[in-house]
Parts: structure tokens; C-alpha cells; sequence
């Protein structure tokens, strides 16, 4: 069990990059969250398994098909709990 905490900019708001990763989570069985953040960012913190967290980094570098990703910063971080991938408005 693993928990990560990613910032992701570019064009990422306004292209449905949150109900995507939100879908890739559930895919994947990857709890944590989701929300858009100032800066035309995107901030996720997920945990899982470390496979599944390798394939959830490689998706939220391109994101969904109109989104523009220029930078994805991932930092490992204490491992955390969630029951679900829930997204934050």
C-alpha cells in the first residue's frame, strides 16, 4: 500500500480531467481524491497499490483526450486510508 500526492498543470480544468481520473481510479481500484486547484491545476492524492499507481501516473500524464498536460509533480507521501476515489468541487 502506497499513497501519492500529484500536481498536474496545463490545460486540465474545463476537460473533464477530474471525472476521468475519478473513472481510471475506480478502474484501477485506487482510493483517495481529486480537485481543481488555483493555477489551472489539478491536485490528486491516491493510494493503492504500487502497480496500479505506476499505470494512474502514466494515465494523468496525458490525461483525457482534450486536456493539455505540460507537468505532472508526484511526490510519495505517508500512506493514507480512503474507502473510495471521491472527487473534491
Amino acid at each position: 500500500m502506497k499513497t501519492v500526492h500529484l500536481i498536474i498543470s496545463g490545460k486540465v480544468q474545463g476537460v473533464f480531467f477530474r471525472a476521468t481520473a475519478k473513472k481510471k481510479a475506480d478502474q484501477l481500484l485506487l482510493n483517495g481524491w481529486v480537485k481543481n486547484i488555483p493555477g489551472n491545476k489539478v491536485e490528486i492524492v491516491v493510494s493503492g497499490e504500487s502497480e496500479a499507481i505506476k499505470k494512474f501516473i502514466t494515465w494523468s500524464q496525458s490525461g483525457p483526450p482534450n486536456a493539455l498536460v505540460k507537468e505532472v509533480v508526484v511526490n510519495e507521501i505517508v500512506p493514507q486510508v480512503f474507502t473510495s476515489f471521491r472527487i473534491i468541487k
